[in-house]
C-alpha cells in the first residue's frame, strides 16, 4: 500500500494539470466543458476513491496470490511478453466486470458514480466506487491464474492499466483515424457516457476498442446526435457519497414496497433499473426519456459559496497529498482517524453545495474530530516537523470552515435566488 500512496504522489498532480489544461483549451476553442460544482464533485469522489485504497477497505472473496498458487498450470518468469499478456487480459477482464456493473441491477450501484456527472470532461473520470468495497469478479482473472503470471506483475500493470483510461474523458478530441479500430478513444468513450437510447449501454472496453467489436457492444458515435451525459435517473446531488448508495437505496425501498415475494428477492439481479410493476404504479420514478430537453441538475450558488467550495478543495487536496507522502511514517490507526477527517469534510462542503442542512452538522463533527486529532496526536500528524506552526493553520481552517458554512447556510442564502449564473 506504502508503493501505491507513492505512486499517487506522482499521478495525483498529473491529472490536476491535464484537468487545468483541458479547462484553458476548452476556454481558448470556446468550447464549455467544465461546470464549477460538477467539477469539484468529481475531484472530490477521486480523493474518497483514494481513501478508499489507502485504507484497505476491500473484501477480497479468493485473492489472485490464492489462485496462481493453487490452480496455475505452469509457471512464467517475468519478462516483456508476461507484462504484454497481463496488460491484455487485464483488459478482458475489465470489459467484463464494466459490462455486468451496467447490465445487473445491484451492480449498478459499484458503477453509478462513474457515470452521475452530467458533464463529460478529464475530472469527471476521477469519479470512481466507493461502494464496491467486495471483489466479485475474481473469476475474470482465472485465464491470468492458469497461465501462472506472477502476482507482483499483476499488482504493478494493474494500476497502470487503471490511470490509462484517463485521458479519454474530453470532448476536446475528435476521432483519432485508425487508431479508432485498436484502442478506446474520447469518441467511443463519449458514447459510452451518453444516455441517447442509440448509445445506452454500448463501448464497455477499457483500453482496447476490439473487445466491444467482439462482443457485439461497439457503437460509433453519430455526428448528427451529441451525445447527452450523466444517468437515466438524476441524482441531484454533489455529494459523492450520496451517489455512491443512491441506487442501491432504490432497491432497497423498492424490495420493501412490493408484495410479491418473488420481487422481493428477484429485482437484485435483474437488468438495471428493473421494478416490480406494484411498485412502479405506486411510486413512480422521473426517468429522462427526452435527453435533448433535459435540465442539468443545479443549485443555489454565489460566486462566493463557489470560490468557498473550491477553496475547501484545495484545502483538501493538500491534506491528501500530505497524507500520501507521509504515508510511510504513520501508523495504520493514524491514517484510519486522518481518512475519517478528509471523508467528513468532504461530506460537509458537498453538501453545502447543494445547500442541504445536513452540512452544518456534517461541518460540527468535523470540528469536533479534526479539536480531537490535534489535542490526541499532539499536532496534525508530525506536520509541524515538515511545515512549523501547520498545525495553528489547520486548527484556524476547521474553526472558520464551521463559521462560514453557518454563514452560507442561514444568512447568505436569503439573498441568493436560483437565476444565478455557475462559474464555467
Amino acid at each position: 500500500m506504502e508503493t501505491y500512496a507513492q505512486a499517487l504522489t506522482y499521478t495525483i498532480p498529473g491529472f490536476i494539470v491535464l484537468i487545468l489544461l483541458e479547462y484553458i483549451v476548452s476556454r481558448w476553442k470556446g468550447i464549455s466543458v467544465n461546470q464549477s460544482m460538477d467539477t469539484i464533485s468529481s475531484i472530490s469522489s477521486g480523493i474518497t476513491d483514494t481513501l478508499r485504497s489507502l485504507t484497505g477497505l476491500a473484501v477480497i472473496i479468493i485473492s489472485y496470490d490464492w489462485m496462481v498458487d493453487h490452480i496455475a498450470l505452469i509457471k512464467i518468469k517475468s519478462s516483456l511478453l508476461v507484462y504484454i499478456l497481463t496488460f491484455i487480459g487485464l483488459d478482458f477482464a475489465g470489459y467484463w466486470s464494466h459490462r455486468f456493473n451496467h447490465t445487473i441491477n445491484l451492480f449498478w450501484n459499484r458503477h453509478i458514480i462513474h457515470h452521475s456527472s452530467e458533464e463529460f470532461n478529464l475530472a469527471c473520470a476521477l469519479r470512481q466506487s466507493i461502494s464496491a468495497i467486495i471483489s466479485i469478479y475474481f473469476f475474470l482473472y482465472i485465464p491470468l491464474a492458469l497461465l501462472g503470471i506472477p502476482a507482483t506483475v499483476v499488482a504493478l500493470v494493474a494500476p497502470i492499466h487503471l490511470f490509462a483510461q484517463f485521458w479519454y474523458h474530453t470532448r476536446l478530441i475528435n476521432k483519432m483515424g485508425v487508431l479508432e479500430h485498436i484502442i478506446v478513444t474520447p469518441s467511443h468513450h463519449r458514447v459510452h457516457h451518453a444516455i441517447n437510447d442509440e448509445y445506452l449501454d454500448k463501448n464497455y472496453a477499457q483500453i482496447f476498442i476490439f473487445w466491444d467489436k467482439l462482443f457485439g457492444t461497439f457503437q460509433e458515435e453519430i455526428f448528427e446526435k451529441p451525445p447527452v451525459y450523466g444517468v437515466k435517473k438524476q441524482v441531484n446531488t454533489w455529494n459523492p457519497f450520496l451517489i455512491n448508495f443512491i441506487h442501491v437505496w432504490g432497491i432497497l425501498k423498492d424490495a420493501w414496497r412490493t408484495e410479491n415475494i418473488f420481487d422481493k428477492i428477484k429485482i437484485w439481479y435483474m437488468p438495471t433499473g428493473w421494478r416490480p410493476d406494484d411498485v412502479k404504479e405506486k411510486y413512480p420514478i422521473k426517468i429522462t426519456t427526452n435527453p435533448y430537453v433535459r435540465e442539468k441538475y443545479q443549485t443555489e450558488s454565489s460566486l462566493l459559496l463557489q470560490l468557498w467550495s473550491w477553496t475547501q478543495l484545495i484545502i483538501t487536496v493538500t491534506l491528501l497529498y500530505y497524507l500520501l507522502i507521509s504515508f510511510g511514517n504513520l501508523e495504520f490507526t493514524q491514517i484510519i482517524k486522518y481518512a475519517i477527517f478528509l471523508v467528513t469534510s468532504i461530506f460537509a462542503y458537498t453538501s453545502l453545495m447543494d445547500r442541504n442542512i445536513i452540512s452544518i452538522y456534517a461541518e460540527f463533527v468535523k470540528l469536533n474530530l479534526g479539536i480531537y486529532f490535534i489535542i490526541q496526536e499532539g499536532g496534525w500528524f508530525g506536520i509541524d516537523n515538515i511545515l512549523s506552526r501547520a498545525t495553528y493553520a489547520i486548527f484556524i481552517y476547521i474553526v472558520l470552515s464551521f463559521i462560514i458554512s453557518i454563514y452560507f447556510q442561514f444568512i447568505e442564502r436569503k439573498y441568493v435566488t436560483k437565476t444565478f449564473k455557475p462559474i464555467t
